[in-house]
């Protein structure tokens, strides 16, 4: 097995269309910290774009950055930051949780997986912000899409095609994102003690409320227990950010009060403290144990996910939490099988959605999808468009399904699930 580290385009371009024309698989690679998500890797040689990195273009006052794929989204992240400037969906970074470190994913890995995070309901995921790519596809060809400019007129959108791809269909080169101002503060109101489905109510009273809630979670016990380093105690807290201009944000919170003052006791959670707190339900803390035992990740109706929930809890041993509203589950499985036919089959009663596998020892990701199967009119489509990129399935062959068609045409097709 060779591992081929290209410092720029020209050997990446080099590298596929050797292996087109050898039909030799590649495995894609970061820095490896999604490695494990997916089935296990199928591939003679791996093409690692840990090397291929850095920012080729930033122009804050246009809101754009460009970064090669192997620049680390911490180094991105850092940059903005010094600008007060942020990518607005604020993608999760899957280290921690699967038994890696924090700070490892790459902007190409934030395409490539369509990352977002507790934003995702004002702000969309990482295919909402793409504005352009340069990538070389299982053909061996290299290609543009897109450019460098936020109203930017084209064809089909290919750079929207490359997000849920998991590097099933080219290898991006280069990316470009659009980057937004960071809010001047944010504050979250808690909201303590509630039951699922009293949670369920209170997020949507919020959401549906003028106070523009911009992110909405709910912490039951004991997942409550492992955010804030232990500072929420054992009560369950729903959680309401508020972000803008300070005085706003004053005027909004009190809104929210007077607006779920019989909901439960209610709790100011400023600033820093705030944050702090997104960033670990964004990033699955509750379940960064370091071990693989299986976590799923499940998107469905707010409305529908917490009587899935505990019709499960009826039928195994399960933890969970809740981000976007109750979109989207955090499932753990206590025992070490991920228990899918369960799992799935208890979505598609409750409203159906997308159960996607994140997080599982190797031996139940070669044996069950581990993405959400499609409906056989758009498996079709996938096949086509796989088939179009990458004919000799060359690229992460294997890694969404069994027999390496890609699982996803973009992330639209699943809604807000990834």
């Amino acid at each position: 097995m060779t591992t081929f580290t290209p410092e720029n385009a020209e050997d990446v371009f080099s590298t596929v269309r050797w292996a087109a024309a050898e039909q030799a698989p590649l495995e894609i690679i970061g820095h490896g910290s999604k490695r494990g998500i997916g089935r296990p890797s199928q591939a003679e040689h791996t093409l690692d774009l840990s090397k291929l990195a850095g920012v080729t273009l930033y122009e804050p006052a246009e809101l754009v950055l460009s970064a090669k794929a192997g620049t680390p989204l911490a180094e991105i992240e850092t940059l903005l930051a010094r600008n007060n400037q942020q990518l607005a969906f604020e993608p999760m970074d899957y280290g921690p949780l699967l038994g890696g470190k924090s700070g490892r994913g790459t902007i190409g890995g934030v395409l490539a997986a369509n990352l977002s995070g507790p934003r995702r309901l004002k702000a969309g995921a990482a295919r909402d912000h793409i504005l352009g790519i340069h990538a070389v596809s299982g053909r061996g060809e290299a290609f543009k899409s897109g450019g460098r400019v936020v109203k930017n007129v084209t064809g089909y959108d290919l750079s929207k095609a490359m997000a849920n791809s998991w590097g099933t269909l080219a290898v991006a080169t280069d990316v470009t994102f659009k980057v937004l101002p960071t809010a001047e503060t944010e504050t979250t109101l808690a909201v303590r003690s509630l039951l699922d489905d009293n949670a369920a109510a209170a997020m949507a009273l919020a959401l549906g409320s003028s106070a523009e809630v911009s992110s909405a979670a709910h912490l039951p016990y004991p997942a409550v227990t492992r955010v804030a380093d232990g500072a929420l105690g054992s009560d369950a807290a729903t959680l309401l950010r508020v972000e803008g201009f300070g005085p706003s944000v004053a005027y909004r919170i009190n809104k929210l009060k007077d607006l779920l003052k019989n909901a439960g006791p209610l709790e100011e959670i400023p600033g820093a403290a705030s944050q702090a707190l997104w960033r670990e339900v964004r990033d699955c803390t509750p379940f960064a144990d370091g071990s693989d035992t299986p976590v799923w990740r499940v998107s469905m109706a707010p409305a529908d996910g917490h009587h899935m929930v505990m019709a499960l809890r009826m039928q195994a041993a399960v933890e969970a939490f809740y981000d976007w509203q109750g979109g989207l589950i955090w499932l753990a499985m206590a025992a070490g099988d991920p228990e899918a036919e369960l799992v799935r089959a208890l979505v598609k009663k409750f409203g159906g959605g997308h159960a996607t596998l994140v997080r599982a020892a190797p031996a139940y990701r070669a044996a069950i999808p581990v993405f959400q199967p499609q409906p056989p009119a758009l498996a079709a489509l996938s096949a086509r468009l796989k088939a179009e990129f990458d004919p000799s399935n060359i690229l992460n062959p294997g890694r969404m399904m069994a027999g390496g068609v890609s699982a996803k045409v973009d992330a639209a097709t699943e809604g807000a699930s990834t």
